[in-house]
């Protein structure tokens, strides 16, 4: 169910009681999955709303809800950015909407976040080693996933033969997914703590730094390499490299020697997931986007041979040599019928010169020489589920300075909940 600005404010009065509403602005959030806003109230004090569009993103709300209320303060001091607090929540129906003190700091799309260099590049770097550094009791107290490297494997597998019943991925795809799913060195790795939902639309920034990580719905112990997806698909690699670098600096040999190439097939393998998605949806327009996308990156990959992402690279085609060409044989002339010649006759010395043949050069099979890295179509893939509509190049979540109509709040907000009241351990504050 799709909420305007306009009823989340209200639902936001709901959540936190003596909370009034003066002003509204969207916020970047999951297209599909979540309607978001920042509101300001009387003391000028900022609140972020999240509404869920239905069940499924219900659920991730109410575990994010979870594993938030796991971080202690200690461990919350300890981290180099801040997380979400929650100031209340109201369940309406089946859905909760939950209500967020305000965080600091803007949201950037890729390009820009790109545009802002080597120094953020780093620090993003930073700010993924110590997400991977927390405790595993931090997953396990709250009852969320803990995967095995292997059950990870086995479950991509499980993936990817149901993508293929489809008919709809390119066969070159598949095989080269295969093949990465089979080079067993790729899954020899540690499992970590996970953000899960990791991207440009969960990092808040001032000044170029990582100031809060947002949307802890889909946390969990599982592949680091899920984290550096997004990172797969900047199209200006130092980005990426210099990202890694740092975090590889502060995991030391803890870091993961595969992790980009697994963050490259699993950046790739989000098309697959996105047409899945698509199908169920049943919508025509998005499953004809996905098998575009699909078609479009099976070019790249054939035109520039794509990323790396096995350790053994897959077996090439045998190449088979041109035949040579050889000019064709006369064929030979009856020979006419021999007559009886007489014993003192001689005979004939000087034979007639048998034609050659004309050999003809092999022709020589052109190399088609190294292949390049290609730049995998897949950033609209990633962020399908997290790309708002009316996000700027550089957001900062300013609410808009017209009022909003009182009356009309204060009739959504007494529409009544079936329950209501706060469910933090904090009760409101200002941002």
């Amino acid at each position: 169910m799709k909420r305007s600005p306009m009823e989340l404010a209200a639902i936001a009065t709901a959540a936190v009681p003596g909370l009034a509403p003066t002003g509204v602005a969207g916020v970047p959030d999951g297209g599909d999955d979540f309607d978001s806003v920042l509101i300001v109230d009387a003391q000028k004090n900022r609140w972020r709303v999240r509404s869920p569009r239905h069940e499924e993103a219900s659920m991730r709300l109410e575990a994010e809800l979870t594993a938030l209320r796991t971080f202690s303060p200690n461990l919350r001091a300890s981290l180099p950015f801040q997380l979400p607090s929650v100031a209340g929540t109201v369940r309406q129906g089946s859905l909760r909407t939950f209500v967020y003190h305000h965080l600091p700091g803007g949201y950037y799309d890729l390009d820009s976040l790109v545009g802002l260099g080597s120094k953020t590049a780093a620090d993003i770097g930073t700010v993924m080693a110590a997400i991977h550094a927390l405790p595993d009791t931090v997953v396990e107290r709250s009852d969320l996933p803990t995967y095995t490297a292997d059950l990870i494997r086995q479950r991509r597998l499980n993936e990817l033969d149901q993508s293929a019943t489809t008919g709809m991925i390119p066969s070159r795809l598949l095989r080269r997914w295969e093949h990465a799913l089979e080079d067993v060195a790729l899954w020899r790795f540690n499992t970590t703590v996970v953000h899960g939902d990791l991207h440009e639309d969960q990092l808040l920034l001032e000044d170029g730094k990582v100031v809060a990580v947002t949307g802890w719905t889909d946390l969990h112990v599982g592949d680091p390499a899920d984290d550096f997806a997004w990172l797969a698909a900047v199209s200006d690699q130092s980005f990426a490299d210099t990202a890694l670098e740092a975090y590889v600096r502060v995991r030391g040999d803890k870091a993961d020697p595969h992790i980009m190439r697994r963050a490259a097939l699993a950046a790739e393998f989000a098309l697959a997931q996105w047409l899945a998605k698509a199908i169920g949806s049943g919508d025509p327009a998005r499953i004809a986007e996905a098998k575009g996308m699909l078609t479009d990156l099976d070019e790249d990959i054939a035109e520039h041979g794509g990323q790396p992402i096995s350790v053994v690279e897959p077996p090439r085609p045998p190449r088979t040599e041109a035949p040579t060409m050889r000019a064709a044989e006369p064929a030979a002339a009856p020979q006419p019928a021999l007559e009886p010649q007489d014993e003192d006759e001689p005979e004939d010395e000087a034979d007639e010169p048998t034609p050659q043949p004309v050999p003809v050069k092999p022709v020589a099979l052109v190399d088609p020489g190294p292949a390049t890295d290609a730049i995998p179509l897949i950033r609209r893939a990633l962020q399908s589920e997290s790309t708002a509509d009316d996000r700027d190049t550089a957001v900062d979540a300013e609410p808009s300075t017209s009022a909003i109509p009182l009356l009309e709040a204060k009739r959504l907000a007494e529409e009544p909940p079936e329950a209501k009241g706060t469910d933090s351990d904090e009760g409101p504050q200002p941002a």
